[in-house]
C-alpha cells in the first residue's frame, strides 16, 4: 500500500486540495485511491505517534489503525492531509523553521512502516507566511512570536534538509504555493497519483477565486475549443488569462508585520525565491514547477 502525508504547510492549501480531491472520491476509488474523512484520522494518527515515540508501529496497530480509517473499503493508496504534521501554529517558530520536522516525518513513516510512504509539501515566502502566523497565534509581543529566529535566516531549505536528514530515503513532493493557480491540476494527479488525463470534479475553483467569473468563463471556453497539447502550453493560457482577468484583492495581501517595511519585504522574498532555486538546483527532491 501507499500512504501519502500532505504536510501543509501552513497558509499554502486552507484545505483546497482535500477538499477537491474529496470531490471526487468515487472516481478516485475507481483508481485504487481513498481519501479519507480527516475528522477520522488526523487525532487517531497523532495520538498513536506520539504513543509510538518515534518506534515501528507493529502489524496489529497498523491494521487496527487503518481499520478504523478504512472500514471495510480497500485501497491501494491512502491520503491524509493536515498541516498539523509538521507542527502546530504555535511551534512552527522555534529558533528556525518547522524545527521538529525531521522527527515528525520519521514518527508517521513509521506508523507503516511496511508500506511505501510519501511525503508532499508546499512552501510559501516567508515575507507573506509570517503575517499570517503571527495573526493565527496572538502573541504577547513580536519578538514571542519569533520564539528566538530569525526572519532573515529562515530558509526551506533547512526544513528539507532536517527531513531528509532523518529520513534518507524518504519520497518528498514540492512545490510552490505562488505557483498553485498555474500547476495545480498537476499538484492534484502527483498526490493522489492519477493519470494525466483524468479528468477531476472542481480542479478549477482555486482560479475561480482568483480571476472574475467573466475571465474563467473564457478560458474554458478558449482552451475547449483550443485544447492546449502540452502542460506548458496550458500553462502560458492560464497565465495569460490570470494576467488579464485576475482580481487584485485575491491576489495581493496587506502584509502588516511590527517592525517590518518594504524593504524587509523585498529582502525577504529575495532570500525565498534564492533558497527555492537552491532546494530545485539540489536535485534531492521531486520539485513541481511551473
Amino acid at each position: 500500500m501507499q500512504i501519502v502525508y500532505h504536510l501543509g504547510a501552513h497558509f499554502t492549501d486552507e484545505g483546497r486540495l482535500l477538499n477537491c480531491l474529496a470531490a471526487n472520491r468515487q472516481a478516485l476509488a475507481a483508481e485504487g485511491v481513498a481519501v479519507p474523512d480527516p475528522k477520522i484520522y488526523r487525532a487517531l494518527l497523532r495520538d498513536l505517534a506520539i504513543k509510538l515515540r518515534g518506534k515501528p508501529a507493529s502489524a496489529e496497530q497498523q491494521e487496527e489503525v487503518l481499520g478504523q480509517i478504512l472500514g471495510d473499503s480497500s485501497a491501494e493508496r491512502v491520503l491524509f492531509s493536515w498541516d498539523g504534521f509538521l507542527a502546530l501554529p504555535p511551534y512552527v517558530l522555534r529558533e528556525t523553521l518547522y524545527p521538529a520536522a525531521g522527527e515528525r516525518v520519521r514518527a508517521f513513516s513509521n506508523l507503516f512502516p511496511e508500506d511505501e510512504v510519501e511525503f508532499c509539501l508546499a512552501l510559501r515566502n516567508p515575507a507573506t507566511m509570517l503575517p499570517l502566523l503571527y495573526r493565527r497565534n496572538k502573541p504577547e509581543s513580536y519578538d514571542a512570536f519569533l520564539a528566538g529566529s530569525d526572519p532573515y535566516e529562515l530558509r526551506w531549505s533547512y526544513v528539507i534538509a532536517r527531513i531528509l536528514e532523518t529520513n534518507p530515503t524518504a519520497q518528498l513532493t514540492v512545490w510552490c504555493d505562488e505557483d498553485t493557480p498555474l500547476i495545480w491540476p498537476e499538484v492534484l494527479r502527483s498526490v493522489a497519483g492519477l493519470p494525466a488525463d483524468l479528468p477531476l470534479v472542481g480542479e478549477t475553483e482555486l482560479l475561480a477565486m482568483l480571476m472574475s467569473g467573466e475571465g474563467l468563463s473564457r478560458m474554458q471556453a478558449y482552451i475547449e475549443t483550443r485544447p492546449p497539447a502540452t502542460i506548458e502550453q496550458r500553462r502560458k493560457i492560464v497565465s495569460a488569462f490570470l494576467d488579464k482577468f485576475a482580481l487584485p484583492e485575491r491576489i495581493e495581501q496587506a502584509i502588516e508585520m511590527p517592525t517590518w517595511d518594504q524593504d524587509m519585504v523585498d529582502d525577504l522574498t529575495s532570500i525565498y525565491e534564492e533558497d527555492v532555486a537552491k532546494i530545485i538546483a539540489a536535485g534531492k527532491v521531486t520539485f513541481i514547477q511551473p
